[in-house]
């Protein structure tokens, strides 16, 4: 199946729309020790989403009081993104972005707050792309938010050797996650390892 092929997902807005960034904790508090990775409304932060597919995992953060994010794919797979932007008006950007073309990272203007990425370790071949990207976008004293499913074995050990190497890694406790969703899907908080 090429990307082309791929359904079009209509988002809709509503109040249950925060529902689509299921795996994300679902608190903002001293409750949720991730709370300040979601405390958009106090800060003024500027976030990417790498490989966001149809929009469905970034666009959510608007509505949590992010408003200064960038949603990035392919080529193939921006029409489909592009048709469900409306859904949260002009706030929203999206840009094409190949992780191994480095003109395009450039032209994100990094550094970033917040780096999101979501169900994007499958293919072997673009491990090292990602992770560089990941580094070349992120922020020295931020983080990189990634959702993640095991899709390949080979993509998967690759990936987990190399982020080692450039961050420091904490799994977010399924109990912090949305009791409906924590099954599915960890999340990880990367922030990248002093260079002293």
């Amino acid at each position: 199946m090429k990307f082309t092929d791929s359904p079009v997902v209509e988002l809709q807005s509503s109040p249950n729309f925060r529902a689509l960034a299921p795996p994300l904790p679902t608190t903002t508090g001293t409750n949720n020790p991730y709370s300040e990775l979601l405390d958009f409304h106090s800060l003024r932060l500027r976030a990417i989403e790498l490989g966001t597919g149809c929009g469905a995992s970034g666009m959510p953060f608007i509505l949590l009081g992010l408003h200064d994010i960038i949603l990035t794919d392919i080529s193939p797979v921006m029409p489909a993104l592009k048709r469900n932007k409306p859904v949260l008006g002009k706030n929203l950007k999206n840009s094409v972005l190949y992780w191994n073309k480095e003109d395009q990272i450039r032209a994100a203007n990094p550094p970033f707050d917040l780096v999101i990425a979501a169900d994007v370790v499958y293919i072997e071949e673009s491990v090292g792309h990602l992770v560089g990207a990941m580094e070349a976008l992120v922020a020295d004293d931020e983080a990189v938010l990634l959702g993640y499913q095991l899709r390949s074995p080979e993509a998967d050990k690759l990936f987990w050797e190399m982020c080692e190497n450039v961050f420091v890694i904490d799994k977010v406790p399924n109990q912090d996650l949305h009791p409906d969703y924590a099954y599915e899907t960890d999340v990880y908080v990367f922030r990248k390892k002093n260079s002293d």
